[in-house]
């Protein structure tokens, strides 16, 4: 275990963002961390906003109760707390305050740690194309024109999409999956400043969905720079990108099926393996081309219940996209001599948090059933008792 950094080093030098961050990654509200570190929830708001500085011994404190090394609480050349735009998450309404602030928190300390490696490896410079798309004009082609953008500035050619984590991260984008203990957000992004950076979530475990659900956080990333996050139209933009993106109008809409009779299905499993996408996804994409009346799309979708293919559908890619831009930068820098418990000191974050931003795979010990539980659980590590 890599020394302890200590506290009195610290306290000259504490940044009340990163109190903030660690309290989020907790899981903790102000008054929680107060109560722990037996302090008034008025302190801990005035030692985040930096009105006021802790003691080493209160600095010390904090870091036993949030489960971090004083140096996380450290001054960092780039405050990502504040060069961060707000996240564009799926739905506010499902998810609570605190783990949308927990999510954040995350993906922050995943920018810390690719900042960190960046001072040892060269990194795609981000070049993610701008196309503010505004919110207010639904019926307008604004989605459609981002993704047709996205698909020549990026040189994807005719046809499918490739690997689409591994043309993100061509493309400096920071793509990473959140710790299980947060799977009750869905995926999510968000402009860091430093660089975009998209969180998958770790127990969605489907090749077709997943892709679609990087095409939609592109979707953000490309159109929604200023735009307040959360909303159904923003949410509903984002959904057109990525169905232009994966399947661009031109090139699917004939192939596409115009009734639901005859050997339709084994048609739209043969699509789906083509251009990587659920099967859900075609006969939303049949509908919005018109190909498919509402009717035949209703009918089509009961059948799909019936058959328990809302949430697991036949398909015969089982392996999900990884991504690889910061798990095969720890390995070279391991193959110079430079291994993980340098770069976990150098980065002053949890080992774990570490460990899991620069995974090729998500951490999958937390049962799907629970991705949906109410209750914010840190996802800081837990030291254990001393001897």
């Amino acid at each position: 275990m890599s020394p302890r950094t200590p506290a009195a080093e610290v306290a000259p030098l504490f940044d009340g963002s990163r109190l903030t961050l660690a309290r989020r990654l907790a899981g903790l509200r102000k008054s929680d961390l107060a109560g722990r570190v037996d302090k008034s929830p008025t302190a801990v708001a005035a030692w985040e906003s930096g009105a006021k500085r802790p003691t080493a011994a209160t600095v010390a404190q904090l870091a036993l109760s949030l489960s971090v090394d004083p140096g996380f609480f450290a001054v960092r050349a780039d405050d990502v707390a504040a060069l961060s735009a707000t996240p564009h998450f799926r739905s506010l309404r499902s998810t609570s305050q605190l783990a949308r602030d927990q999510a954040f928190a995350y993906g922050q300390v995943a920018v810390d740690v690719v900042a960190s490696l960046e001072r040892h490896v060269e990194f795609p410079e981000p070049a993610v194309p701008a196309l503010p798309v505004p919110v207010d004009d639904p019926a307008g082609d604004g989605p459609e024109r981002a993704a047709r953008l996205v698909r020549e500035r990026w040189g994807i050619g005719p046809g499918p999409c490739g690997h689409l984590v591994r043309l993100l991260e061509n493309h400096g984008v920071l793509v990473v999956f959140s710790p299980p203990q947060a799977a009750s957000v869905d995926a999510y992004s968000f402009d860091s400043g430093l660089r975009p950076v998209v969180v998958l979530n770790p127990v969605k475990h489907d090749y077709y969905r997943q892709r679609f659900d990087v095409a939609h956080e592109l979707g953000h990333l490309v159109m929604h720079g200023d735009a307040e996050p959360g909303g159904r139209a923003v949410e509903d933009q984002a959904h057109r990108f990525a169905a232009e993106l994966l399947m661009p109008a031109d090139q699917v809409r004939d192939l596409l099926p115009a009734s639901m009779g005859g050997a339709v299905w084994p048609t739209l499993a043969r699509l789906k393996e083509q251009w990587g996408v659920s099967i859900q996804a075609l006969l939303y994409r049949a509908r919005w081309l018109g190909r498919l009346g509402d009717v035949s799309y209703r009918n089509a979708m009961t059948t799909i219940s019936t058959r328990g293919w809302r949430r697991s559908e036949p398909g015969l890619v089982a392996a999900i996209e990884q991504p690889s831009l910061l798990p095969r930068a720890v390995e070279l820098l391991a193959q110079e001599g430079i291994d993980d418990t340098l770069l976990i000191r150098q980065c002053r974050v949890p080992a774990g948090l570490f460990r899991t931003v620069t995974a090729r795979t998500p951490e999958s010990h937390v049962p799907e059933r629970d991705a949906t539980r109410a209750r914010v659980v840190s996802i800081l590590e837990r030291r254990p008792p001393r001897e």
